[in-house]
C-alpha cells in the first residue's frame, strides 16, 4: 500500500498533511479516487501523480490539498 508515499514527503509537507499509520490508508484511498485509479494500483497512481505534477504543479498541489482535507 502507498508505495509512492516515500516520494511525496515534500508534497505532503507543503500541503500540511502528516502521514500516520492511522490515516495512511484513508489518504491512499482518497488519492486513488482523485486520480481515478483502482485502489491499490500503486504504479499507475505514481505515474499519474508525476504526470499531473509536471503538467501544472500549482494546480496539482491545490487539487490534492482540497481532496485530502475535504
Amino acid at each position: 500500500m502507498a508505495c509512492y508515499f516515500r516520494h511525496m514527503k515534500e508534497i505532503f509537507a507543503q500541503i500540511d498533511i502528516e502521514i500516520t499509520q492511522e490515516n495512511k490508508k484513508e489518504i491512499d484511498r482518497k488519492i486513488h479516487e482523485y486520480l481515478g485509479v483502482e485502489y491499490k494500483n500503486c504504479s499507475q497512481t505514481w505515474k499519474l501523480i508525476k504526470e499531473r505534477r509536471s503538467e501544472n504543479p500549482e494546480q496539482f498541489i491545490t487539487e490534492l490539498k482540497n481532496t485530502l482535507t475535504a
